[in-house]
């Protein structure tokens, strides 16, 4: 079979699926339907339907959209029987019924951005640079029971630099996640629906990605300067990392500030040598011990803002006052007197 007869529907949300449809399409692969999710209200009353990028993309290129509510609805799983698929591309979407990823002959692979077994879950990119990692990657799987647990088919990697945030890594990962579906996509073609694949090997040590939400963006300033300088890059530009700006006056209202970028200094917050052994940076989910100056505790420099953590001050670089812009720091420092007098919290 020619990859032009091969019948695929491409199921996907936000930009980074727009990214593989986007490669099958301008190289001639036979995409004849695309689901997406409904509209998403937005605006302050929720008056106004934002269709998904994946929706927008679709429809500028002539191709057919489906936007079902429930993936068993019978109405929807009609429409998707009358494009007789033979294979189902599932980039950034959603969790599928069996009824829907066992419906096409050659079977249903997600395209995934994460060296799975490795971060499973809703926000793989996020959490790959919140906890540090030096390598990623993309995977393709067949789609089973659970999720992200299928038989893997191919996978790339990707190097994460120390001072990458989550934009720069998405956009590398889309790129690759988009080589990766075509070629999965020849694969399939190739072998005539019989690609090789191997199961997934199951261990206590793999990580979790789970979605993120507000408060999984809180800055936790009682953990060292390296894992909070990975914390805000693994959230910049968005969602974006938080903290309350709250004077040490107790009677004075907090603010928001959302955090964008940091840089390490290297230099002890203890103003001195530490008070406790060195911290593991590697530790999850724990506090460090204390060291002799608050965590959150502000000082400005040569017009550079340093906030302490547990073993070090971390410069804030960029940042963003509520109701504000973004900004770099010493921009904010010309507005902003006396940061002694206040604790990030």
């Amino acid at each position: 079979m020619e990859k032009k007869n091969l019948r695929i529907v491409f199921m996907g949300t936000p930009e980074f699926a727009v990214g593989s449809l986007q490669r099958l399409v301008e190289n001639g692969y036979n995409v004849v339907a695309v689901v997406t999710q409904p509209d998403k209200p937005v605006g302050r009353h929720a008056s106004v339907l934002r269709p998904s990028p994946v929706k927008e993309y679709a429809l500028a290129h002539g191709l057919p959209v489906l936007q079902p509510v429930k993936m068993k609805d019978e109405q929807f799983l009609e429409q998707l029987r009358s494009y007789h698929a033979d294979l189902q591309v599932v980039v950034a979407f959603r969790m599928l019924p069996e009824v829907v990823w066992a419906m096409p002959r050659f079977g249903t692979f997600n395209v995934h951005a994460a060296l799975l077994p490795d971060y499973r879950g809703a926000a793989p990119i996020n959490w790959a640079v919140i906890n540090g990692e030096t390598l990623t990657g993309v995977t393709t799987f067949f789609l089973d029971h659970d999720i992200d647990t299928g038989r893997i088919i191919a996978q790339r990697q990707f190097p994460i630099p120390d001072d990458a945030d989550v934009e720069y890594v998405y956009d590398g990962l889309m790129q690759l996640g988009a080589q990766l579906c075509t070629d999965t996509v020849d694969l399939v073609l190739s072998t005539d629906g019989n690609a090789p694949s191997q199961p997934q090997q199951d261990s206590d040590a793999h990580h979790a990605a789970p979605k993120i939400f507000k408060e999984t963006c809180a800055i936790d300033f009682s953990l060292t300067a390296k894992r909070i300088y990975d914390f805000v890059r693994g959230l910049s530009p968005v969602p974006g990392a938080w903290c309350l700006l709250t004077p040490r006056d107790a009677n004075a209202p907090a603010q928001v500030l959302k955090v964008y970028k940091t840089a390490k200094t290297g230099e002890s917050s203890a103003g001195g040598a530490l008070v406790s052994s060195a911290p593991d940076h590697n530790a999850a989910n724990t506090h460090d011990q204390p060291t002799g100056v608050e965590p959150g505790t502000l000082k400005a420099e040569n017009r550079r803002l340093f906030v302490a953590t547990v073993d070090e001050w971390l410069e804030i670089v960029e940042l963003q006052p509520a109701g504000k812009k973004r900004m770099a720091a010493r921009d904010y420092l010309n507005g902003f007197q006396h940061p002694e007098h206040f604790l990030l919290k």
